[in-house]
């Protein structure tokens, strides 16, 4: 598993917007198109638009 990284303010913001909550995501990879995000939980990956 690659090393997951704690969202910044504005990657609080998409999450949000996706209908998310932010507290239960980290950032797997950020690109200027797209977040991959990783439940800190159940492990799921999921991609939403940056």
């Amino acid at each position: 598993m690659s090393l997951m990284k704690k969202i910044t303010r504005r990657h609080r913001e998409s999450i949000q917007w996706a209908g998310l909550n932010p507290d239960n995501w980290l950032i797997k990879k950020a690109t200027e198109d797209e977040l991959i995000l990783y439940h800190k939980f159940v492990g799921r990956a999921r991609k939403i638009p940056s």
